[in-house]
């Protein structure tokens, strides 16, 4: 579900309402560099295509590659709209343009904090996507997939071309769609702007796109062909304001008056006030309607009263009143235009507060007067009251967004897991109802969505905030996170028979740092034959077979000598050419049920077989029972101990040489694995807390001994060293507590 506005809905909501508006706070209260640091990586949450090496992230893999590939075209890139996967070009190009606008207006606020780099590097990804999209001069690519079939599927980003359909949908001369072709041409004209320094072929390439792209609109100026967007995406307020706000940027980044004297030359088709001839100016500022900025812009480019009036009259309006009316005012103080992605307007029109309040145009009483509205609106988003509204920031903030990719399932459903597997970082939720009452709730689309354009003009309002009243970004602050669990693994459960071994496993993929699609699967069962040879059989003598499996192109071949000399064999289980990936219950995990059978009469000692699962639970993973991608070891532990080797962490090298940040390591008492509360023994109670921990019946791991000292249980606990806590390390504490092993992997 997306913004669907309707007329009706926009008349009532811009009935403005007078309250009291509480004051200001007279010094920061907030960390602006952290929160101006978080807003800028949640883009890096929303890349679609092939990912940089210099992603901050391990959660966020490469998506959608074959973008484009229906219409014969490479259109892999850009940002995911918001909690969902679709493209969407007409916020996207209003996000990137918000996102250059800041750089032009705070450049040394962001420089200063080490900002500008990753601001840049999404600027570009936007940017050389929007080029990707106009192959001809007049062609253009406005939207890659489809609203319904994408809303349909609650998967990670990087499966999801596996369920929906990533129909690319485009405008021409004869089927035109002036709004997104002109907000586009001012994403590349702004971007333009952004890099004549340091990039100016590059900048050239954007100028020339967007010339382009401006003479494209301006001779439709029709949107008769804009459909795909329909109840998702509607150019509510027309063409006209994206063609004068993509004239004002052109001429801004070329100098050329032509472009400027075009964008004046719409104003008279702007929106005005019902039954007035004054330009429309109680709304505010956002991806339909960019009259406000363009306004703004043309102020300055001008200053002529027409705009500064306008201008005035808007910010007054969303401040101090406007001719008796103001906007609604919570009672804890923000200023609520309406219930979708409130927070959006608010902190967006504080950015153009900003702006405006900035330029020495403007009344220095009203200058202060707009400065205080922006820093109220700003910090009521940062927490002012009560609460944080902004994901990994501040006190008591979202821990449930609207967003599919966080959040992680596995099986196409909020309901599982209960909580989201990662941080979304940054992002700035839609927010709370005129009486400050807000749910954190998954499921709310309404109050608790993210998106891209709800951050864009927060990024702006947090620079400038940073710019006057400082703040401390985090020094090397990433979103790599640990993997607490095993993602891809084998369940199993086994039949009463003694006489032969039937096997009902489950091969599962709940990937998730990143999703992945995984085709390349396998799977072995070892087995002890040493009665069985004793007895004067030979492995040639045993048969397997498949009786039932899900996955089409499963075969079983064995037994596969493994060790000889203690006669440990396998049957290899080979999934490849099925694709397991966490997209639906049915499909990220492939039954396969299979028998290994002796000949009648022949030994056959289940219980002492390498794999043999024991009295594990039909859902827990089982290490014995290993799993392969494309023949190395990804999960599981070999009969000789071998374990798969340690995943070495993402690069996090930002777009531009930084100094790196020295820490002091905090000295930690002496750690004895496995001895996980810290009493100086490795028994059956170590055995239960690691194995509880696993299940998730408890939420972590001791952080004192049993005296009460600090004491890290979760570093006792990895017994093979390999970074993570999982069931490998459970199927080592129960072969050590039975005598099976002597010493952990970790300790040789």
């Amino acid at each position: 579900m997306k913004k669907i506005i309707s007329v009706v809905i926009v008349v009532a909501v811009l009935v403005g309402v007078l309250t009291v508006t509480p004051s200001p706070a007279e010094a920061s209260t907030f960390n602006y560099g952290e929160a101006l640091q978080k807003s800028i990586m949640f883009y890096e949450f929303q890349m679609s295509g092939k990912l940089p090496d210099n992603l901050r992230t391990n959660w966020r893999g490469d998506s959608c590659l074959d973008d484009g590939s229906d219409v014969g075209l490479d259109l892999t890139g850009g940002w995911f709209d918001a909690g969902d996967h679709i493209k969407f070009n007409l916020p996207m190009s209003y996000t990137s343009t918000m996102l250059a606008w800041a750089v032009y207006e705070y450049k040394d606020a962001l420089e200063r904090s080490g900002q500008l780099p990753y601001i840049k590097q999404q600027i570009r990804w936007a940017t050389e996507y929007f080029i990707k999209c106009h192959p001809e001069k007049y062609v253009y690519y406005y939207q890659v997939g489809d609203g319904i079939t994408d809303h349909r599927w609650w998967v990670p980003a990087e499966v999801i071309h596996l369920q929906s359909v990533r129909k690319s949908h485009k405008v021409t001369l004869d089927s035109p769609g002036s709004a997104v072709v002109a907000g586009t041409a001012a994403a590349l004209a702004s971007a333009a702007i952004v890099f004549q320094d340091s990039d100016p072929a590059y900048a050239a390439l954007c100028l020339k796109h967007a010339k382009d792209l401006f003479d494209f609109a301006d001779r439709t100026q029709s949107d008769a062909g804009y459909t795909a967007a329909n109840n998702y995406y509607d150019s509510w307020s027309g063409f006209w304001d994206e063609l004068s706000w993509a004239g004002v940027w052109i001429y801004m980044a070329s100098g050329e008056k032509a472009f400027l004297d075009k964008a004046e030359s719409y104003v008279a088709n702007w929106n005005r006030e019902e039954r007035t001839n004054l330009l429309a100016y109680k709304w505010g500022h956002c991806w339909d309607d960019v009259m406000y900025g363009a306004s703004l812009l043309l102020a300055k480019a001008t200053n002529k009263s027409i705009y500064k009036e306008h201008v005035e009259r808007h910010l007054d309006y969303w401040s101090v009143g406007y001719n008796g009316e103001r906007i609604t005012y919570t009672p804890k103080g923000l200023a609520h235009l309406f219930v979708w992605g409130v927070l959006r307007h608010a902190t967006t029109t504080a950015f153009l507060a900003s702006v405006y309040s900035d330029w020495s145009e403007c009344p220095p009483a009203k200058a202060k007067t707009y400065m205080d509205f922006a820093k109220q609106q700003v910090d009521y988003a940062l927490g002012s009251s009560g609460r944080s509204y902004v994901v990994g920031f501040g006190v008591n903030p979202p821990q449930h967004p609207h967003h599919r990719t966080a959040h992680s399932s596995w099986i196409d459903t909020m309901e599982e897991p209960s909580y989201h597997r990662h941080v979304l970082y940054g992002a700035l939720v839609g927010g709370p109802n005129q009486s400050d009452a807000y749910v954190d709730d998954i499921g709310d689309y309404i109050t608790n969505e993210v998106a891209c354009d709800y951050n864009a003009g927060f990024v702006g309002a947090l620079a400038k905030m940073y710019d006057v009243y400082g703040g401390d970004p985090i020094p090397g602050f990433n979103a790599i996170e640990e993997v607490p669990y095993p993602e891809i693994y084998v369940t199993a459960s086994l039949s009463s028979r003694t006489t032969a071994t039937e096997v009902k496993a489950f091969l599962i993929n709940k990937s998730g740092w990143p999703a992945r699609v995984k085709d390349t699967l396998s799977f072995k069962y070892f087995v002890d034959l040493t009665d069985f040879i004793n007895a004067g059989h030979s492995p040639n003598e045993i048969t397997s077979s498949i009786i039932y499996s899900a996955a089409p192109t499963a075969k079983i071949t064995g037994p596969i000598a493994y060790d000889t000399s203690k006669n440990i064999y396998y049957f290899e289980l080979d999934l490849k050419g099925t694709a397991i990936f966490p997209g639906s219950r049915m499909d990220h995990q492939k039954e396969v049920q299979f028998h290994i059978v002796p000949p009648n009469g022949a030994p056959w000692n289940i219980p002492t077989d390498p794999s043999y699962p024991g009295t594990l639970s039909a859902d827990e993973p089982v290490p014995q029972i290993p799993v392969y991608d494309n023949g190395v070891l990804l999960f599981g532990l070999e009969p000789d101990g071998s374990t798969p080797q340690p995943t070495t962490p993402p690069t996090t090298t930002p777009p531009t040489t930084t100094p790196p940040t020295t820490t002091t390591p905090t000295p930690q008492p002496a750690i004895m694995a496995g001895d996980i509360n810290g009493d100086g023994l490795i028994n059956s109670t170590d055995y239960i807390l690691l194995r509880r921990y696993i299940l998730e019946v408890t939420p972590s791991l001791p952080t004192t001994d049993v005296s009460g000292n600090p004491y890290r249980g979760d570093l006792a606990a990895d017994l093979n060293g390999d970074g993570l806590i999982d069931s490998i390390d459970v199927i080592l504490m129960r072969r050590y507590i039975l005598e099976i092993i002597t010493v952990f992997p970790v300790n040789q």
